[in-house]
């Protein structure tokens, strides 16, 4: 019922700029946590971007000061604009809800960024 739909990934290179989406369906969003992770190739998936409900921003230190994540309640859809995009940041990436009761995730979308 629940589903998360990233989308934005593709080819970029390095110090350009990209911003992706996830639109969420089937939850409350604006009562839900939102997120952002990563997983490069022979890599744990990692933290990127957290968003609350109340709108505080966490972000990772190797990200932070050049993403911004922010959200859309009414649109239900959180966005991840990346800035000063380095080869360090090719991933695939996955949207993230969390509630109260459960934890969701998306497809995932790919971000290259070449040298």
């Amino acid at each position: 019922q629940v589903q998360l739909v990233e989308s934005g990934g593709g080819l970029v290179q390095a110090g350009g700029s990209l911003k992706l989406s996830c639109a969420a369906s089937g939850t409350a969003f604006s009562r839900n946590r939102m997120g952002w992770y990563r997983q490069a190739p022979g890599k744990q998936r990692e933290f990127v971007a957290h968003i609350s409900r109340t709108f505080t921003t966490d972000y990772s230190d190797s990200v932070k000061g050049r993403f911004t994540i922010s959200r859309d309640n009414a649109k239900n859809t959180v966005y991840l604009e990346m800035n000063n995009l380095k080869p360090e940041d090719t991933a695939v990436y996955y949207c993230n809800a969390d509630s109260i009761f459960q934890s969701y995730w998306g497809q995932g979308t790919q971000v290259t960024v070449s040298s």
